[in-house]
């Protein structure tokens, strides 16, 4: 896998490429990046798009033209006629529980504790996260979330945990976790590994000065905090662009 920085990480499973919230440019709306965008063969050969809802920071459909119009695209319930506007021909959109393959890959939408609405004028889709299984191995992408019991249970045996663990801004909304409710996330998915993503790579334009040490903490915070509820769980810290190995 390779993190793209904020929630876009590149997922190679069972040889079926998957972008998550692909944020791909250096502007959007009023947030800027801090590391600038990688070059597009970064991301070419992509099979399918997996988006866990409809904010600007997660569905950039400027990002999804980038990958080619044919690029399969999974999204939230909800977000249908919003993708089909920009572009998508044929978005596969599920509610949670829901599921579809890619080539030998099932994604299985799981709950969010989100709020989906595309502020201020888009459609009030879902919020879903996304359980990625083949035969090499599963892997959860949690989109936007705060915690909920059922965490517990999403996965008998997860090999990988991509976990939000702040946001864009110096404070964080509803729906959100930080480095310590992500280490609590971590203790009720017990995956053998967790990478923190929703970090360290979007700004509201002008305002970095502001920002103190928020850009740069909120991974190693969550390492910490897994490290000291004493999880197994190997946590790995990618910078973007940043590459990881992480099949059993």
């Amino acid at each position: 896998m390779r993190f793209l920085g904020h929630s876009t990480v590149l997922v190679e499973i069972d040889g079926v490429r998957l972008i998550t919230d692909p944020i791909l440019r250096d502007q959007v709306t009023f947030l800027r990046r801090v590391p600038p965008p990688l070059p597009a063969e970064a991301y070419a050969g992509v099979d399918a798009v997996v988006l866990s809802h409809l904010h600007h920071d997660h569905c950039d459909p400027p990002s999804l033209a980038a990958l080619g119009a044919g690029t399969r695209v999974i999204a939230p319930a909800g977000g249908e006629d919003f993708l089909r506007r920009n572009g998508i021909r044929d978005p596969v959109t599920l509610r949670a529980g829901g599921s579809c393959t890619v080539g030998p890959v099932t994604i299985t939408a799981t709950p969010a504790v989100h709020d989906g609405r595309r502020v201020p004028f888009g459609p009030d889709a879902d919020a879903i996260g996304h359980l990625i299984t083949g035969a090499e191995g599963a892997v959860y992408f949690a989109g936007d979330t705060a915690l909920f019991a059922d965490m517990r249970t999403l996965c008998p045996r997860l090999d990988m945990a991509l976990i939000p663990v702040w946001g864009w801004g110096p404070n964080l909304g509803a729906g959100h976790l930080d480095p310590d409710d992500a280490a609590e996330a971590v203790a009720r998915l017990r995956p053998r590994r967790a990478v923190p993503v929703h970090w360290g790579t979007l700004f509201p334009y002008g305002l970095k000065p502001f920002f103190g040490d928020r850009l740069r903490s909120p991974a190693p915070a969550f390492a910490k905090a897994v490290e000291a509820r004493g999880l197994p769980t190997e946590v790995t810290v990618l910078a973007p662009g940043e590459e990881l190995a992480w099949h059993p």
